[in-house]
């Protein structure tokens, strides 16, 4: 996709919006002609980016920012209602409020901190999405993408309640997909890549003691390197949010790994498919037979 107005006229939320991959989405969907509903709990950061976005805006063009923070449904229900008062429609929802919570083994973080990343990550993500359908369920259409990482599809010690929701996110894409079919929603989960981000340096903050020495040198290595760039996962959102993608839902893409752009050529097959998607992996799927050879 290029910056040639393919969003014109939509209207999308993009939460976690302040900073790093969230910044880089609302510009991708800014440049593409989306108006912008900026949604965190810095407000002041949140001004910032909504000031730099409204600096490349073209006529007619509108950036808002709305604090909120997505584990009370309070705060989400008002950020859903302040975008549709002004805009009078909604359609596109982007979650990406997350946060990695409490590092080190399960027994011994703080479980008020692992509790909280759970409603952040998880709770915060259901909740956004419980409060966006009815509007897109009345307009007959909609696009949801929600935020996965490492720990969807791979085990992640001593960041578990990172790991957990984030799989759980995914699991309750494919399931919202499926509430949803019929209505013209799509839902869909990205997994960014290794971002350079504040998540990032707080593994670094960390370090090997609480996060492991695998992951941690991981980290170092990932810093050293530059990681990917944020603009790579926010085109696929971009493409997800677009028209170029109706039809395909209730997958978990990768950025860096899948060859995303070619899936309108591939849409029926796809969704014909498991493909994409999470699963549980018996032994035929290795090969294996019933005697164990």
């Amino acid at each position: 996709m290029t910056g040639s107005g393919s969003l014109r006229e939509s209207v999308a939320v993009i939460t976690g919006a302040n900073r790093g991959f969230g910044r880089a989405i609302a510009s991708a969907l800014h440049t593409h002609g989306a108006h912008i509903v900026l949604a965190a709990r810095d407000a002041d950061a949140l001004s910032v980016t909504q000031h730099e976005l409204e600096a490349t805006s073209v006529a007619g063009q509108r950036v808002v920012s709305v604090p909120t923070d997505v584990a009370r449904a309070t705060e989400v229900d008002r950020l859903v209602s302040e975008t549709t008062d002004i805009f009078d429609r909604l359609d596109i929802l982007v979650c990406n409020a997350g946060v990695y919570g409490p590092m080190g083994p399960i027994d011994t973080v703080d479980w008020d901190a692992w509790v909280s990343a759970i409603e952040i990550n998880l709770l915060g993500t259901v909740l956004c999405c419980r409060a966006v359908l009815p509007t897109m369920r009345s307009r007959g259409r909609g696009k949801i993408i929600t935020l996965s990482g490492g720990g969807a599809t791979a085990p992640l010690p001593n960041v578990s309640a990172y790991a957990a929701s984030k799989a759980a996110v995914v699991r309750f894409t494919e399931t919202l997909a499926e509430e949803a079919r019929g209505s013209g929603i799509d839902v869909n989960a990205v997994a960014p890549g290794a971002l350079n981000t504040r998540l990032l340096d707080e593994v670094l903050a960390a370090g090997p003691d609480r996060v492991g020495a695998t992951f941690y040198t991981r980290a170092q290595r990932q810093k050293a390197e530059g990681g990917t760039p944020l603009e790579r996962g926010a085109d696929l959102v971009a493409f997800l949010a677009s028209s170029a993608s109706d039809g395909i839902t209730g997958r978990l893409l990768s950025a860096v790994w899948d060859d995303w752009q070619a899936l309108p050529t591939q849409r029926e097959r796809l969704m014909a498919s498991d493909v994409y998607t999470l699963r549980r992996i018996v032994p035929e799927d290795r090969g294996w037979t019933t005697d164990g050879v």
